[in-house]
């Protein structure tokens, strides 16, 4: 170990009081809370100024990584931001308030609708992706990118073994 971090200081702790806790489950989890107690705050300090949450943000991102006419169908809008429906509507009724999204009616079918970016919601979504993709790298600059493509590598194998394998969403 090079340098020791705040992890490893606790699992010392723990070693000292009850060895049995200090396991390498500990470890990863405490570790992987850090990593994204890092990454939260710097997706919220960039997302200050636009008025939305990071969950609103989450579904316009997903609406605008579907490619044009960025449009998807509730559920599928749900399932692709990881959100549950209810939450997904309680966001989109916001979304739609200030703008940024609106819903068609499906042609095909009376009972569904479409939700749609605005073309507002386009370019509000196109800047806060380059607000937070900047705070992102700026936070990871520091890693050497060797050390970055092994940890995204690592963590997908720990994802794909928890059975997190990709839907066919966008």
């Amino acid at each position: 170990m090079e340098r020791p971090d705040r992890v490893d200081a606790m699992l010392a702790a723990w070693r000292a009081e009850r060895p049995e806790i200090a396991t390498l489950t500990l470890e990863l989890t405490k570790r992987i809370g850090r990593l994204h107690a890092f990454v939260a705050e710097a997706s919220q300090r960039a997302l200050e100024g636009f008025g939305v949450t990071y969950a609103e943000f989450d579904v316009l991102a997903t609406l605008r990584r579907s490619g044009r006419p960025y449009r998807l169908k509730p559920s599928r809008l749900a399932e692709s931001s990881m959100l549950t429906t209810g939450g997904t509507s309680n966001i989109l009724q916001r979304l739609g308030a200030a703008g940024l999204v609106r819903r068609e009616p499906d042609p095909d079918d009376r009972r569904s609708s479409w939700v749609c970016l605005t073309p507002e919601g386009l370019e509000l979504t196109d800047r806060i992706v380059a607000a937070t993709g900047g705070a992102h790298e700026a936070l990871f600059e520091r890693v050497p990118e060797e050390t970055g493509r092994a940890l995204a590598d690592l963590m997908r194998d720990a994802l794909l073994a928890f059975g997190d394998d990709a839907p066919n969403t966008p």
